[in-house]
């Protein structure tokens, strides 16, 4: 039963993609309360939340570079295995899954040393100083504790996902979602432990999560058990390959995140805390933004993945339209909220009037293009689904690193000011979302058009 739930070869490609996707998109509006939620209720502390909510700032990019490393192993592990699952490799597939918990494990373990010990020096080249800097470590050295069960929970999910268990994958980030929202006002205001205590919260949460999908995949209802630690060398070098794209993309993310928070508090004048706080709170919204395409996105992988492993064209070529077509209207429809009404979301988040203000005005240029992101979704998702590394890297470089990085640091001072920082990031969806896609669709949609027509 458990095999015939992970066939994703047979019945409507759309019905699929919502089947998988809108538990998964679920999922991940719950992974992001993990942040937001702290956000929430430190940007609300009675004291000194501004300076609080610029310390989780400052310490975003080190948070993602850790998010990043579980992306190395899922993105190749999960769309490899799928591609042999489709093949009809059961234990190549069970092998893959092994060897990416393992690392995961094993990176889990460098980092916590490396980046607790270099958290200081990090955090201040990252912005803080003599204001910032102690709520920013406070905090950080905590969270860093739980990268092991951060990277268990993160990387070993899309597992549970690619093999047809949504609604399991769900479950696994509403455990440690609802145990952070329970523990935050705990920690925080009852126990009096401010930021501390909403790092805290996330560690224990993040601990449970990662014990739940231990429990699912070494149980029976798991078509692809985990069965204990071993890496097979000759599978890791195609997980990395294809791995790269999403963990370059959150690498380069936190790479410009930190330089975004350099310019701002080189630009920002008398206001740059107040800009590193409104970037804090855009990169809140953008979270939530992106939560529904993405879960299409997810679902569409998943079926693309399998059936090409199952040589059904026609089938790759179906998800690949849906996943765009959905995405695009999707993005449409949450752009014409952030242009016209961001307020309310603003405030779920801060009761500062001035960085409300400044927030709403900075936003709205940030997202100016944002239904461009469909199209680069679309591509990235199909150049990772069908085993295109060469292309998916590139197009994960590109718009973060020959974009975003450069013209973050160009254009305030060639007249933008710091809103120059806020303008880096429209021109860069527009320009490099429409490059992946049009890419995208002459190497692999008519190509995958092409062969249906022939079988």
């Amino acid at each position: 039963m458990a095999a015939d739930k992970g066939d994703f070869s047979r019945g409507k490609v759309s019905g699929i993609i919502l089947r998988l996707g809108l538990p998964m998109m679920l999922a991940e509006l719950v992974h992001v309360l993990y942040n937001i939620v702290d956000r929430m209720y430190v940007g609300h502390m009675p004291e000194g939340s501004t300076l609080a909510l610029t310390a989780l700032g400052i310490s975003f990019p080190l948070i993602t570079l850790i998010g990043a490393f579980a992306n190395l192993f899922s993105t190749g592990g999960a769309t490899l295995a799928t591609i042999a699952r489709g093949e009809g490799n059961h234990d190549k597939a069970e092998s893959i899954i092994n060897t990416s918990f393992t690392m995961l494990v094993l990176v889990g373990a460098f980092l916590t040393v490396v980046l607790y010990a270099a958290a200081p020096v990090v955090l201040s080249l990252l912005g803080g100083d003599a204001e910032t800097l102690p709520p920013a470590l406070a905090y950080f050295r905590i969270y860093v504790l739980g990268s092991i069960p951060v990277l268990i929970s993160l990387g070993m999910n899309p597992f549970i996902n690619a093999q047809g268990f949504p609604k399991v994958g769900m479950v696994t980030v509403i455990i440690g979602a609802g145990l952070n929202i329970l523990l935050d006002p705990l920690l925080i205001y009852a126990l009096d432990m401010g930021i501390c205590g909403a790092a805290w919260a996330t560690v224990i949460s993040q601990g449970v999560s990662a014990v739940w999908v231990l429990l699912f995949l070494r149980g029976r209802r798991a078509v692809l058990r985990l069965t204990g630690f071993r890496v097979n060398l000759s599978q890791l070098g195609g997980i990395l390959k294809l791995g790269a794209t999403g963990f370059c993309f959150r690498i380069t993310n936190s790479i410009t995140q930190a330089i975004v928070n350099v310019m701002l508090k080189a630009w920002g004048g008398a206001l740059s805390t107040l800009y590193v706080g409104a970037m804090s709170l855009i990169n809140s919204l953008r979270e939530i933004v992106s939560l529904p395409n993405s879960g299409i996105v997810m679902g569409g992988q998943n079926v693309m993945s399998f059936n090409y492993g199952s040589r059904l064209w026609r089938r790759v070529s179906e998800s690949i339209r849906f996943t765009f077509l959905s995405g695009l209207g999707i993005n449409i429809a949450l752009w014409a909220v952030l242009m016209l009404w961001p307020d309310p979301l603003i405030r779920i988040f801060t009761s500062d009037e001035a960085l409300i203000a400044l927030t709403i005005r900075c936003a709205r240029i940030y997202f100016g293009a944002f239904p461009f992101m469909a199209l680069q979704q679309a591509g990235q998702s199909t150049f990772v689904a069908l085993n295109y590394p060469k292309y998916a890297l590139f197009f994960s470089l590109l718009r973060k690193i020959a974009l975003v990085a450069p013209l973050t640091l160009l254009l305030p001072p060639a007249g933008l000011g710091v809103e120059g920082v806020f303008w880096a990031e429209l021109i860069s969806q527009l320009t490099g979302a429409t490059a992946c896609f049009l890419t995208m669709r002459r190497v692999i949609w008519k190509e995958m058009d092409r062969r249906a027509l022939g079988s």
